[in-house]
């Protein structure tokens, strides 16, 4: 398994906080940005292969979780 980036990071710690499945986020960020997700996107998000912005702002406001859209994930 790829290693997690920083935010993936903060993304997993966070739905541990709030004591929440991977999969609950992804239909909230679907509901929320109303675009296709999926685990496999979620893992590109999480290992910092990919970094749709309209995705991560939804992540970030979703979790409550601040996200440096200049920072490398």
């Amino acid at each position: 398994m790829t290693k997690l980036c920083d935010f993936g990071k903060e993304i997993k710690k966070k739905l541990v906080d709030i004591d929440k499945p991977q999969n609950w986020l992804i239909e909230e960020v679907r509901k929320d940005s109303g675009l296709y997700f999926d685990s496999s996107y979620m893992n590109k998000i999480m290992t910092g292969k990919l970094g749709t912005p309209k995705i991560i702002s939804s992540i970030c406001k979703i979790l409550d979780i601040e996200h440096e859209q200049g920072e490398k994930s």
